[in-house]
C-alpha cells in the first residue's frame, strides 16, 4: 500500500523538498511547499493507542503555532497493523478528530516499499538501535530550510517538544 510518489531520490537528496506526496483526495502535493516552513512530519494511525493523545496535542501545537509559521504533516500507515481504513476513511476520521493540519495518502514508512521521503528522513535522523520506524507516532521535526533536525520517539508526546518546535519559528 505504498504511495512512492517523489521527484527525489532517498539517497541523495539534501532537502525534504525534493520530494512530494498525495493527499487524501489523491492530489500530488509538492513537498516544497512547506518551504520557508518548520515541519513536523508524524507516522499516525486511527486504532493506534497513542492517538488519542497525539491527535489531541498535535492539534493544540498547530492551533498555537501554525500562524507563527509552524506546519504538521501526517502520513497515516498500516505497517502497524493500525490504520486499517482507506483514504476515505481516514479523512472522515479527521474531520471527526478536527484535524487541520495536513493529512497524506496511506503510506509504508518502513521497508522496500517506504515512501522515500520515509527513506530519507530515517537516513538523516537514524533511530535508537536500527534507523527503521518502531511505532505510530515517530516524529522528525524539519526545520524551515527542509532539513531534519531532530526525531522522536513515538513515546515522546508532542506537548514535550513545544520548546525545539518554538525555537524553529
Amino acid at each position: 500500500m505504498a504511495n512512492n510518489t517523489t521527484n527525489g531520490d532517498p539517497k541523495s537528496a539534501k532537502t525534504m523538498y525534493e520530494f512530494s506526496a498525495k493527499d487524501l483526495d489523491g492530489n500530488e502535493v509538492p513537498l516544497d511547499r512547506y518551504k520557508g516552513h518548520p515541519t513536523l512530519v508524524v507516522n499516525v494511525a486511527s486504532s493506534c493507542g497513542l492517538q488519542k493523545t497525539n491527535t489531541k496535542q498535535l492539534n493544540e501545537l498547530y492551533a498555537k503555532y501554525e500562524a507563527q509559521g509552524l506546519r504538521i504533516l501526517a502520513f497515516p500507515s498500516n505497517q502497524f497493523n493500525q490504520e486499517k481504513g482507506c483514504d476515505v476513511d481516514i479523512k472522515e476520521f479527521a474531520k471527526k478528530n478536527d484535524v487541520h493540519y495536513d493529512m497524506m495518502s496511506k503510506v509504508d514508512v518502513n521497508g522496500e516499499s517506504a515512501h522515500p521521503v520515509y527513506k530519507w528522513l530515517k537516513n538523516q535522523q537514524g533511530g535508537f538501535i536500527s534507523d527503521a520506524i518502531k511505532w505510530n507516532y515517530t516524529k522528525f521535526l524539519v526545520d524551515k530550510h527542509g532539513i531534519p533536525i531532530k526525531r522522536y520517539a513515538p513515546t515522546v508526546e508532542p506537548k514535550d517538544i513545544e520548546k525545539d518546535l518554538k525555537a524553529q519559528l
